[in-house]
């Protein structure tokens, strides 16, 4: 059994001025720094005194960077990274404001965006990455069962969401703040969500 804490990524200067980032590199800003500290000293209260925290993300840099200064708040070792835990690839949406994407696919729901990532595709590789990453933070702090932090991104961590809630949650509308955490139980390969904005208020 591992408690599995999922982390949106700080701010980007795309995230700032609203444009589809999907699978291009883009680093945090100083925002985005600053968030990934304050998530760091949050997750630091709330495991104070648990042993053995592990951390991970995804191998783009404003994940990676994320994961490496929550990593530094709460004393753990230096994160893992996964390639199976970045963000959906929105093809032809990269780089494109999200009023021009609306304008041109329609809601997100539902956009069909030329050479984007299918959905289904984005769920496989994400449990596969969560279960690879779990499985390696086992190993690192065996016999402990500890907990495991890991960064990604809104699409990605959207789709974990759904999955554990059977396509519930979240609701269309709902937005994934960057630094937002998300809380799961991971038993037996699957999933429980247990703590999340996306269903805070329900």
């Amino acid at each position: 059994m591992t408690v599995l804490t999922l982390v949106r990524h700080g701010e980007t200067d795309w995230n700032r001025d609203r444009r589809i980032q999907g699978s291009t590199d883009i680093p945090l800003n100083d925002t985005g720094r600053a968030q990934a500290r304050a998530v760091g000293v949050e997750l630091r209260g709330k495991l104070d005194g648990v042993p053995g925290v592990a951390v991970a993300s995804s191998d783009l840099s404003r994940a990676a960077e994320t994961a490496r200064l929550i990593a530094r708040e709460i004393g753990a070792p230096e994160p893992l990274a996964y390639p199976e835990l970045r963000e959906r690839g929105y093809g032809d949406a990269e780089g494109v404001g999200v009023e021009e994407f609306h304008a041109r696919w329609g809601e997100w729901a539902t956009a069909d965006v030329p050479n984007a990532e299918p959905w289904p595709t984005v769920r496989e590789r994400a449990l596969r990455g969560l279960e690879r990453a779990v499985r390696d933070a086992r190993t690192r702090t065996a016999p402990v069962a500890a907990p495991l932090i890991v960064v990604a991104h809104g699409a990605l961590i959207r789709e974990v969401i759904r999955h554990a809630t059977a396509d519930e949650f979240p609701l269309q509308g709902v937005r994934l703040a960057n630094g937002s955490s998300h809380t799961f139980l991971f038993e037996r390969e699957r999933l429980r969500l247990l703590e999340s904005v996306a269903v805070a208020s329900h």
